[in-house]
């Protein structure tokens, strides 16, 4: 009779439980299992991301410029955040915004846009194993892409798994060591190399990689 009633007791815990749950806080748990799938074991810092929320953006709509909104068309925005974009060729840094919307990804300069990547055609996306905050976007090769899209973003976690959910593409997500190859376009392909150091760097060595510290 204790053994049926301990039973009884913990499915009635977990009903209520599961009756208690808002949508926000499903969807946030759902999130929390794509990053866990994702990161767990693979990624440095992924432990102590645990406990940190998943936000539902970190820019508003009205933080994006009047033009920018015109030119997406309507499109509903599901998620803003600053990122640097490093350059295919030079590797400068610049500062953008990365917009996804419920088809696309989009990275934004001020009033423009400056590369559009539509879910169907993603081809993957890249991290390392270290506690950088590079994630790589790989595009197909066509006309319509220059190249592939290098950012850092400071909540990576949240951003990789808000990427990967809106494309259901979490399978394409690659957690990778050492190195990884990138397309620059016209058929070139750079490398990046990551690396461990006293200070967090990205730069462009000597042999033209990108090194990330």
């Amino acid at each position: 009779t204790s053994e049926m009633l301990q039973k009884i007791c913990v499915r009635n815990l977990v009903r209520k439980y599961c009756r208690g749950v808002t949508a926000e806080r499903k969807a946030q748990l759902q999130q929390k299992v794509v990053a866990s799938a994702v990161f767990r074991g693979k990624k440095e810092g992924y432990l102590q991301s645990i406990t940190q929320p998943f936000v539902d953006t970190r820019l508003k709509e009205n933080d994006i410029n009047p033009k920018v909104l015109q030119l997406l068309h309507g499109e509903m925005i599901k998620y803003v955040t600053p990122v640097i974009k490093y350059d295919r060729n030079g590797f400068k840094p610049r500062d953008r915004l990365l917009v996804l919307t419920q088809s696309s990804a989009y990275v934004v300069e001020m009033a423009k846009i400056k590369q559009k990547v539509d879910y169907a055609t993603l081809k993957g996306i890249s991290t390392s194993n270290l506690s950088d905050g590079i994630v790589v976007i790989h595009v197909p090769e066509d006309n319509k892409q220059k190249g592939d899209v290098i950012l850092q973003c400071e909540h990576l976690f949240e951003t990789v798994t808000k990427l990967c959910v809106l494309a259901n593409k979490q399978n394409l997500v690659k957690v990778v060591q050492g190195s990884l190859q990138f397309r620059i376009g016209s058929g070139k392909e750079g490398t990046m190399v990551f690396t461990v150091g006293q200070e967090p760097q990205v730069f462009k060595a000597k042999n033209g990689q990108l090194t990330v510290v």
